[in-house]
């Protein structure tokens, strides 16, 4: 690949999904990668296969499925985690072993309990593991910019050595400065081979993964890991949408560019922000709703003579191009279907289905459906799993000023009904309490945020609510023209998902890599 040409490895299935509350079915992980695969990015990290099982399942579909990006898979220089990145990503056209060891004392004395020579033996011993299966193998040294400098570069020196082609210096706990990492990043470029790719991994914790993954790039990393709209543990990742405006907007001053299809960008985040229920802040650079919005009347003068004068992208650039497809209740499962494909979603015939029956059901009720309402109907659907415990069959409330809030919901154990009632401080406080009695549920809500998906009275109402359910923390998403039945469609979500965890279902071996 030219030397002006930055990689873009997208986390957002592997790390972005170590947010907190976020546990993305298997049917919403592929409709994320083929989403990136459509925005064109260079690698897409699938997950950690040694996790779990339903991990290894996710990311051997994507790998078998997925056409375009390298797949790539995280593991410990473990044997075990290689072995089983190795087997999820044998199906795919081009993949990768994402290896990785923590190399920082903190990390070696109080989590690892090894030593120097332990850790490199491990370094060696997993790369050329790893290299047995393919070529592609990247190294991270994990918690790399706390990590003492001469122990940095002989583990990049043995990684190199063992046969890894991307050595990844990641900010693990986003402590570095830019001008920190920039030279961080220019000494590891100086000190490795030039056929092999330096990477960055940033994280947010100070506000700073945007700029130092930047710093990275100007002092000659040509690979930028990132997640869309920024999510990832803690305070996030490197937000992709916002490296890929900037190298796409000041690509001369930076003398580098990336392949990306920017079009897709604003399709992707609001994909993302839809499966995992983390809503976009409206001043977020690049994709929130105000990014490219002008109150300022001096501004307004501005932007009508001239767009130019006061925004330096072109909102067209990113997808923004309105509402492009009109629906009603009198349109059919084959023009539904044709809109979808044309907003490049696919569905499996049963998904088809369910999103098919939301979409009238919510045409009766609306009179029109943009490809922003196609679209949160469809991440709704996709993200109720098969092995869905309750269904919501029914939800009927009452209440005012002088009649207490009452609901009275109906849910479905497969062939079970089950009906309760609750009242509540109000109709949402109420629906969930009637869900709660139906499931026999206790769950604590954490939070609870409301959207519309468009514009106008009868936009359709996003809710996104996360749950704790015995210790641990679930999302829910409903989508429906009233406020009440989102929510409810929200909670029950939750309570599904809660329902669906299995012990073991992350490593707790070792962190991963951040």
């Amino acid at each position: 690949m030219p030397d002006d040409v930055v990689r873009i490895f997208d986390t957002t299935l592997r790390d972005g999904e170590q947010a907190p509350g976020i546990a993305l079915t298997r049917p919403e992980k592929v409709e994320i990668a083929e989403q990136l695969a459509r925005l064109s990015v260079d690698i897409i990290e699938a997950g950690f296969p040694v996790s779990s099982e339903g991990e290894f399942e996710a990311v051997r579909e994507i790998a078998t499925s997925v056409r375009g990006p390298v797949i790539a898979a995280l593991a410990r220089v473990v044997p075990g985690d290689i072995d089983r990145a190795a087997e999820a990503l044998k199906g795919a056209e081009r993949w990768r072993i994402h290896t990785f060891i923590s190399t920082s004392d903190i990390h070696m004395k109080d989590m690892l309990r090894m030593s120097q020579p332990q850790v490199l033996d491990a370094i060696r011993d997993g790369v050329k593991q790893a290299v047995g299966y393919t070529e592609d193998v990247e190294f991270s040294a994990q918690d790399a910019t706390r990590t003492e400098l001469g122990f940095l570069l002989e583990c990049f020196r043995v990684a190199v050595e063992a046969g890894a082609t991307t050595i990844n210096v990641p900010d693990t706990v986003g402590y570095a400065m830019p001008h920190e990492f920039g030279e961080l990043v220019r000494m590891v470029r100086e000190a490795v081979p030039g056929h092999v790719v330096v990477s960055t991994h940033c994280h947010n914790d100070l506000g700073l993964a945007v700029a130092n993954s930047l710093a990275g790039i100007v002092n000659g990393a040509r690979q930028v890991e990132v997640a869309v709209n920024g999510i990832g543990e803690r305070a996030g990742n490197c937000s992709l949408e916002e490296i890929a405006m900037i190298v796409r907007t000041r690509s001369q001053a930076l003398g580098v560019r990336h392949g990306l299809n920017a079009k897709e960008i604003m399709r992707t985040s609001r994909l993302v922000s839809m499966t995992t229920g983390y809503s976009v802040q409206p001043n977020k650079a690049v994709v929130g709703s105000s990014a490219f919005a002008h109150e300022s009347g001096i501004h307004q003068h501005g932007v009508l003579a001239n767009r130019a004068t006061y925004e330096i992208m072109d909102p067209l650039e990113i997808g923004l191009e309105g509402n492009r497809i009109v629906l009603g209740k009198h349109s059919g499962r084959h023009a539904f279907a044709d809109a979808l494909e044309k907003l490049g979603i696919r569905l499996e015939p049963e998904h088809l289905n369910r999103a098919f029956a939301r979409f009238k059901d919510l045409a009766d009720r609306k009179i029109q459906l943009t490809d922003q309402d196609l679209q949160a109907i469809v991440s709704e659907e996709i993200g109720q799993a098969e092995k869905d415990v309750f269904v919501l069959e029914s939800l009927v409330v009452s209440g005012g000023t002088s009649q207490e809030p009452r609901a009275t919901v109906r849910l479905r154990r497969g062939a079970e009904p089950i009906e309760e009632s609750a009242i509540g401080d109000g109709l949402i406080d109420a629906a969930m309490g009637a869900i709660q009695r139906a499931a026999g549920v206790e769950a604590t809500l954490v939070t609870f945020n409301v959207s519309s998906v468009t514009s106008g009275s009868d936009a359709l109402g996003d809710v996104v609510v996360q749950l704790e359910v015995e210790g641990h923390r679930v999302t829910g998403r409903g989508v429906a023209t009233d406020v009440v039945e989102a929510s409810a469609r929200a909670y029950l979500a939750a309570i599904n998902r809660a329902l669906q965890v299995q012990p073991g279902s992350t490593s707790t071996t070792e962190a991963w890599p951040r």
